[in-house]
């Protein structure tokens, strides 16, 4: 994120580069936030018209593609080329000439989508070296919810951490996905406001109350009425709360608890590098390291596994998700 917000920057500041290759696999907002920037800023809407083409790597042969960027501007500084879905480019290697010795007054963008590049090529050697090479790196809980927070700060506005906890629970990693709700609810939520875990039940549709992050504080603080509550209510809408959704994050909390147990140093701000969370969220896996023994986690890790297989029928017969999780919840607060 740090490397594609100092991207932005230098766009910002007019240091244009000839050739750029965004990629993204798992996530392609920040392919998306580049691309935009340079299709909407580059150039005016008059020299637009002449001067910025927008082809889909499906329908686009490199050798043309080459011819296109040699062409000079047409009453303007630069012309902008951008190629969406340049993974279904073929031929890429094509490229290596034209990418030797670019035309300084185009500006190639090639954004790849869900696939990675084979960066041992020459062609992806070369625009490394010399001109811009974006890949958004594995994106993980403490990057997206600072994200959101600096977002926000940007428009003024601010979200409490329940409420970025609940967008994370309900929509994953998936920062597209996140700054779509977002913007909804700027546009309802006036400018300053604080986005509270109300706005996103009302607004995005998540409960504040019977949701995994409810579920997870609740098992890590034993408290075994509130968790088994929750599944109840699981249970009553298993569609918009999976088993596996749950169990996964269940999984996911006490691997991290494991891991905060074998800690030599415990701080706030070294647990929170090693766990990959917010400070915020620290004193969670402090509760549920006081709760929960090396020994009580370890089995709780093996109960989840056990509860896994047995939502997928391995050598067990039919049993449906509620009693899985509610069986589950049981044994975890009571070993």
């Amino acid at each position: 994120m740090e490397n594609a917000e100092a991207l932005l920057k230098r766009l910002q500041q007019k240091d244009y580069k000839p050739i750029y290759v965004l990629i993204g696999v798992d996530e392609t907002y920040f392919v998306d936030l580049i691309s935009n920037y340079i299709e909407q800023n580059v150039l005016t809407p008059e020299q637009k018209a002449f001067n910025q083409t927008i082809l889909y790597g499906k329908d686009t042969d490199v050798e043309e593609l080459i011819n296109t960027a040699k062409r000079y501007p047409m009453m303007a500084e630069y012309q902008v080329i951008i190629v969406r879905e340049a993974q279904q480019l073929k031929n890429l290697e094509k490229l290596e000439t034209y990418v030797e010795n670019p035309q300084s007054t185009t500006i190639l963008v090639l954004c790849f989508k869900h696939k990675k590049v084979d960066g041992r090529k020459k062609v992806f050697k070369t625009i490394k070296k010399k001109y811009e090479f974006y890949q958004t790196g594995r994106i993980y809980e403490k990057h997206v919810i600072r994200w959101m927070n600096n977002s926000l700060r940007k428009s003024d506005y601010s979200i409490e951490p329940k409420a970025s906890k609940m967008l994370l629970e309900f929509l994953g990693n998936n920062i597209s996905n996140i700054h779509k709700e977002l913007e909804k609810l700027k546009q309802i939520l006036p400018v300053s406001s604080i986005i509270k875990p109300e706005h996103i039940e009302e607004h995005v549709g998540i409960s504040k109350d019977y949701n995994n992050f409810e579920l997870i504080n609740a098992i890590g603080l034993k408290d075994e009425f509130k968790a088994q509550k929750i599944a109840k209510y699981f249970t009553q809408n298993s569609k918009n709360h999976p088993l596996v959704l749950s169990l996964g994050l269940m999984f996911s909390f006490f691997n991290k608890v494991l891991t905060y147990h074998a800690l030599n140093n415990k701080s706030e701000s070294h647990a929170a590098k090693v766990l990959g969370v917010p400070p915020y969220f620290v004193k969670d896996y402090i509760y549920a390291s006081q709760n929960y023994s090396m020994k009580d986690t370890t089995r709780a890790i093996d109960l989840i596994r056990n509860a896994d297989a047995q939502s997928k029928g391995i050598n067990t017969t039919q049993v449906k998700d509620g009693d899985i999780l509610r069986t589950l919840l049981v044994e975890i607060m009571r070993v």
